[in-house]
């Protein structure tokens, strides 16, 4: 049996996925997370041939808890699920060590030969998203300048950002200057809002 990990926030998708995945003779759900920051400790305790993560999570992103597999849990292979066939998701995915890269609300019947693909060692891109992959250029910043930007959503300060990060209010304010800089913007609000688009953040 293939044992599956699925991280997916709104319980309403994730109990159909599972209950249509399970459905497969050759599948079985061993583990069910709505936090992206749950993903490692589930795969630890359940150990799944293969997790499948949405991108747009609570606590950490898929794209970040599947870099963080490849280092915990190297045996599992990870496919991205997203909604959003952003720019810069699919480099990310790629980067991260996924396997795939799948349209979410694609049939079933398409993501679980997509599975049993991703556990014989082969990579899965959903044509349309792998269409918009070519122009798609490398993700322009650096690890810090992502954290200082993700950290200055919602209005924060920069000594909250500070804080947040454990890092000197200058160091934040060199990290976020040049963060804008990268993305053509005038501001964090907006810097925020083109990383985003661009599928960088």
């Amino acid at each position: 049996m293939i044992r599956l990990l699925l991280a997916e926030d709104r319980g309403t998708m994730r109990g159909a996925l599972a209950l249509l995945l399970g459905m497969e003779h050759d599948m079985e759900v061993v583990a069910q997370v709505g936090r992206g920051d749950e993903i490692v400790d589930a795969a630890l305790l359940s150990r799944p041939d293969v997790a499948l993560l949405d991108i747009d999570l609570p606590g950490r992103s898929g794209l970040d808890a599947a870099a963080d597999l490849r280092t915990e849990s190297p045996e599992c292979r990870v496919l991205i699920l997203t909604t959003s066939g952003r720019p810069g998701y699919l480099r990310r995915a790629m980067e991260a060590g996924a396997a795939g890269f799948l349209v979410k609300d694609g049939p079933v019947e398409e993501l679980a030969e997509a599975i049993r693909q991703a556990l014989r060692g082969e990579t899965v891109i959903d044509p349309a998203l792998a269409a918009d992959a070519p122009g798609t250029g490398p993700n322009p910043l650096t690890a810090r300048e992502r954290d200082a930007l993700a950290a200055a959503v919602d209005g924060a300060t920069i000594a909250d950002v500070a804080k947040a990060l454990d890092l000197p209010e200058p160091t934040v304010r060199d990290h976020l200057s040049s963060a804008i800089g990268k993305t053509g913007t005038r501001d964090r609000v907006e810097a925020v809002r083109e990383a985003r688009r661009q599928g960088w953040l």
